[in-house]
């Protein structure tokens, strides 16, 4: 499992938030019990299985719900 944490366009209400998440929780190999989105920091970080998506998949999700990501970055477990 690889941790990633997306930079996001700034949130403006917590319904957004919980969009984000789902969009998050629905790409096929994030586990859904690692996403979170903060609201303060704009930032959504979760846990994915490599061999079933990517961090960009999941941007592309959520870029796809209209909620635009500024970076992402990729913290690989050994």
């Amino acid at each position: 499992m690889n941790t990633a944490t997306l930079k996001l366009d700034t949130l403006t209400c917590p319904s957004c938030m919980l969009k984000i998440e789902a969009a998050a929780r629905n790409v096929p190999g994030v586990d859904q019990d690692t996403v979170r989105v903060s609201f303060a920091n704009s930032k959504v970080t979760f846990r994915f299985d490599e061999d079933l998506t990517d961090a960009q998949t999941v941007a592309n999700a959520i870029e796809k719900i209209g909620y635009p990501v500024l970076s992402t970055r990729t913290a690989v477990q050994r």
